[in-house]
This record gives C-alpha cells, structure tokens and sequence, in this order.
C-alpha cells in the first residue's frame, strides 16, 4: 500500500476504540483448532483484538497493520489484558512482503486480500502450522479488484489440508493446517 493508504487507515480507526479479545466471527467455532502454544503472525491486525485473543490462548503474536493508529490501539489493548509481553505489534506495507520472522505456528489473516502473499504466507507456516484466511468475495456480490474470485483461496493454498472452508455473501474463507513434514 502507498504512504496515503496508511493515512486513509489512520482516519478511519482515529476516535474509535479496540472492544474485547476476539477471534474473527468466521472463525469462533473453529476455536479448539487454534494451537495454545508456539508463534502467531496476523496480518492487518486492526486494532489487534483477533491477536489479543490467540496470546490469552497463549500464543506469542507478531502483528502488524498499515495503520499506525490502529497498531497504538492494539498496544493498548494488550497491555490492558496483561499480554503486552507476549504481542508484538509494527507499522508495516504489506505491498512490500512479509515482515521477517520465524515459522509460524498459526497464521491469522481477516478481510485482507494480496494474491502476492500466497505464496509467502504458505512457505511462513509451520510444519501442522495452521491457516486462518478470510478475504472480500465475488461470490454473493459485485466483482471488484479487492474481491476473490470463486475458488481463489482453495487454489492458492491447494497444499494444505483444508478444515473448513465456505463462499458467500461476498465472502470467502479458509481454515487449513500445513502437513507434517
């Protein structure tokens, strides 16, 4: 995303504030999947409540968000849930890739959508490492250049073993977990 992209973010999470520790709602019932341990990166964390909720599970978090405005909420609201030490949240345009970091156990990622990032994002999961993606769909509404197309997120991450999937409502998501290797 260019500079004005973190600007255009800033302003809209400016005046609002993070509510409680949550895994996105696509997700809930898939709870008992996430791992209790090991390393989480989420991409464009928002306010970070998604990555608050996997270090309470007891995660270390890697988070990160174009906005700097969020990514100071998301501080916030971990120091305020006594998790600040396992969370560790930057600025960061993923237009320029993955931020550097270890094989992650899980991966989180909830209504953002790169193509590019497949294929990192698949080689940064751990061995049972598990997948969380969730992405704008054509599926159930108008096209657009931010919109998956039907089938897109089982293609791309073909390699994992899907645990639940669904498209609708202009919506697409994926819970996979990478094979041992």
């Amino acid at each position: 995303m260019a500079e004005a992209d973190g600007v255009s973010w800033d302003g809209k999470y400016a005046g609002r504030t993070a509510g409680p520790p949550r895994l996105p709602e696509v997700f809930a019932p898939y709870a008992d999947e996430v791992p209790t341990a090991g390393h989480a990166l989420e991409l464009a964390c928002g306010f970070g409540q998604a990555s608050v909720w996997l270090a309470e599970r007891g995660l270390t978090v890697q988070a990160v968000d174009v906005s700097a405005v969020a990514i100071e909420q998301a501080q916030g609201l971990a120091s305020s849930h006594g998790v600040g030490d396992r969370c560790t949240f930057s600025v960061a345009d993923l237009d320029d890739g993955l931020t550097p970091g270890p094989p992650a156990t899980m991966i989180l990622c909830h209504r953002f959508r790169d193509p590019a990032l497949y294929s990192p994002i698949r080689d940064r999961l751990a061995a049972d490492g598990l997948l969380a993606i969730s992405v704008l769909s054509e599926v159930g509404a108008e096209p657009g250049p931010f919109r998956a197309r039907a089938g897109e997120l089982r293609k791309a991450f073909a390699g994992l073993q899907p645990l639940a999937a669904g498209e609708g409502d202009g919506q697409a998501w994926l819970l996979a977990r990478r094979s041992r290797r």
